[in-house]
């Protein structure tokens, strides 16, 4: 099923056009301030529903946390020690469920657990488990893992997607992965899921919603969104607007709304601030991770996530992703003054895990081809351990009472809603909660259900390799070999016909400097998918940055490319070479010399 009539054209700059719809009509039932996952994921839900909603985003969708993930969708084994069944049974469910409705980003991932002894913490689990504190380190043994397994298994008994978890001996455990310690006594495995594109998956679920509000009959539809837009202030000539800012022109507007939803992760409290009601909700903590091309590494996991405790107590994890190897994370108090990201004492943590489990294969920093940092939304939680603090989330409500002139003409308070918490896993039935919430405050009924509707590119997806080979065949043409619809394939999901369908209709060719992008795959992005920024296109859009695949040649030739859809003169096209140089070798540790003189 083709989206043709969804997707415009590459004429003019279409960029603004989302920025655009938002000025031209600068008011809405709803105001979503936040473009991660769960900011996105309550949009198209409101969407779905008819309500008139706006959705704004400082930076890039999926640019903070959403995109600083473990790339992991999974029910939450460690949850259990925390007491937080609710959360365990809600995360496996919507697991089982985003394998049905995201099947071109969300796929099974086999997990092993390496464990190095039978009974230990045993004694210090029913500790942590009542007072969320830690003392001493104290791994857990084959029996508490053995434990808190069955119990997972018995939370993903309904409408189970993946296989009940097996226990190995050492024997058998170092027949199926050689590498590992040899000291271990046992290996456990289970199976989760991973989400190889959170970055697109995002940009799906926003498409739905944009789409669901077109034909309302209001200008601009009923669904409109924009990133690169940030909240500067409330605006007291109005109940219930703000000022906006548009961040690539500097130009600053109002906006009315009767809800304003804060899903800003861990800025919501700054941006309530923002909006003259200060709050201290959250305590986020760091999680930081690197991504390895260690081809030795790679084979060692055996097509497996290696999820395991490390010697501090902190659960720590190493996957392939196609061929490079992600490892991570860590969970420390976050500095919301600095920037999010990978320390070299970080760095030299993975090693010492990496050694931990593989003790006969060498990392150094050469091998690192990425890194990347986000900070958790989490709530704040004083002198609870960080790995303790709820991963569970709660909704806050607030008014904001109108003010100068809008109080004088009798306006209104503005209602705000405040997400505090959430994770990646749970989106699907977060917005459902947070979307109920601002319903009641509308007076408005749900008119749908997102539990089974297929996200974006998920829709009609091959449901076996066989057929993922067999939709390859199908759309190979002069110019698209296997691979290249294959690529086509993993980036959109079956919203790649779109796409083929745009290559077909112009004169095309691949870049020099990558087979995995063509001209006029750049000149549809541009059209269709609110590039503000070249490194968007490298980071969010590809995975090219992520794979350390990123050259001065290809930044040149991308930049030349959007420089005519975006308008871009000589002077921009030359800033934004400079700006993704500098985004990559601050926040992501790689270092791309340009070729511009």
């Amino acid at each position: 099923m083709g989206h043709n009539s969804f997707y415009g054209s590459a004429a003019g700059s279409p960029r603004r056009t989302s920025a655009s719809a938002l000025r031209e009509r600068p008011q809405a039932q709803v105001l979503i301030i936040g473009g991660g996952i769960n900011g996105v994921g309550t949009f198209r839900d409101l969407a779905l529903q008819g309500v008139d909603v706006a959705l704004v985003e400082r930076g890039d969708y999926c640019q903070g946390a959403s995109g600083a993930s473990s790339h992991m969708i999974h029910g939450g084994i460690r949850y259990l020690e925390n007491g937080e069944f609710r959360l365990v049974q809600e995360s496996v469910v919507e697991r089982n469920r985003l394998l049905k409705i995201a099947p071109h980003y969300v796929k099974p991932l086999q997990t092993t657990i390496p464990i190095f002894s039978t009974f230990s913490g045993m004694l210090s689990a029913p500790t942590r488990f009542l007072t969320h504190k830690q003392g001493k380190p104290k791994e857990r043994g084959a029996f508490l893992i053995k434990l808190g397994l069955s119990m997972y298994d018995f939370f993903s008994r309904d409408g189970g997607s993946v296989p009940r978890h097996q226990f190995r001996g050492r024997a058998k455990a170092l027949a199926e992965l050689p590498s590992l310690h040899p000291g271990i006594k046992y290996a456990a495995t289970y199976f989760d899921a991973s989400v190889h594109n959170p970055e697109r998956l995002t940009l799906d679920v926003l498409q739905d919603g944009e789409k669901a509000g077109i034909g309302s009959g209001l200008p601009g539809g009923s669904a409109r969104a924009s990133n690169y837009v940030s909240l500067v202030s409330m605006d007291s000539s109005a109940a219930g607007s703000v000022v906006l800012r548009d961040e690539l022109t500097g130009e600053e507007f109002s906006f009315q709304a009767d809800v304003i939803v804060n899903t800003t992760g861990a800025w919501v409290d700054l941006t309530n601030e923002a909006m003259g009601a200060a709050s201290s909700f959250m305590g986020g903590t760091k999680g930081s991770h690197i991504v390895l091309d260690h081809p030795e590494l790679l084979a060692a996991c055996g097509g497996r996530e290696i999820f395991f405790e490390h010697t501090d107590g902190r659960i720590v994890l190493i996957y392939p992703m196609g061929d490079r190897v992600l490892v991570g994370t860590t969970d420390v108090e976050a500095d919301m003054a600095q920037d999010a990201v990978c320390t070299e004492a970080e760095i030299d943590y993975f090693f010492d895990l990496v050694g931990y489990v593989f003790p006969s294969i060498m990392v150094d920093r050469s091998q690192i081809v990425y890194s990347f940092a986000g900070v958790r939304p989490l709530p704040r939680h004083d002198d609870t351990q960080p790995g303790f603090v709820s991963r569970d989330y709660r909704i806050e409500r607030s008014e904001r009472p109108a003010s100068g002139a809008a109080a004088a003409l009798g306006g209104k308070a503005a209602v705000v809603l405040s997400l505090i918490g959430g994770k990646w896993t749970t989106f699907r039935a977060l917005a459902e909660h947070l979307s109920n919430d601002v319903l009641r405050e509308l007076g408005m009924e749900r008119k749908i259900s997102t539990a089974k509707l297929a996200i974006g590119g998920g829709s009609g997806f091959p449901n076996s390799e066989d057929g993922i080979q067999d939709w390859v065949k199908k759309h190979m043409a002069p110019g698209l070999d296997a691979d290249r619809v294959s690529g086509l394939l993993t980036r959109y999901g079956t919203r790649a016909e779109d796409v083929i369908a745009y290559l077909h209709a112009g004169e095309d060719r691949k870049l020099r400097s990558t087979n995995e992008l063509s001209v006029r795959e750049l000149e549809f992005m541009a059209a269709n998918e609110q590039i503000g920024h070249l490194v968007d296109v490298l980071i969010r859009r590809t995975s090219l940055a992520f794979r350390g695949l990123v050259t001065g040649e290809l930044l040149n030739e991308v930049a030349e490319i959007l420089s005519g859809q975006l308008a871009w003169d000589s002077a921009k096209r030359d800033a934004e070479i400079q700006h993704a140089q500098n985004v990559l070798l601050r926040f992501h540790g790689v270092t791309v010399h340009s070729l511009v003189a």
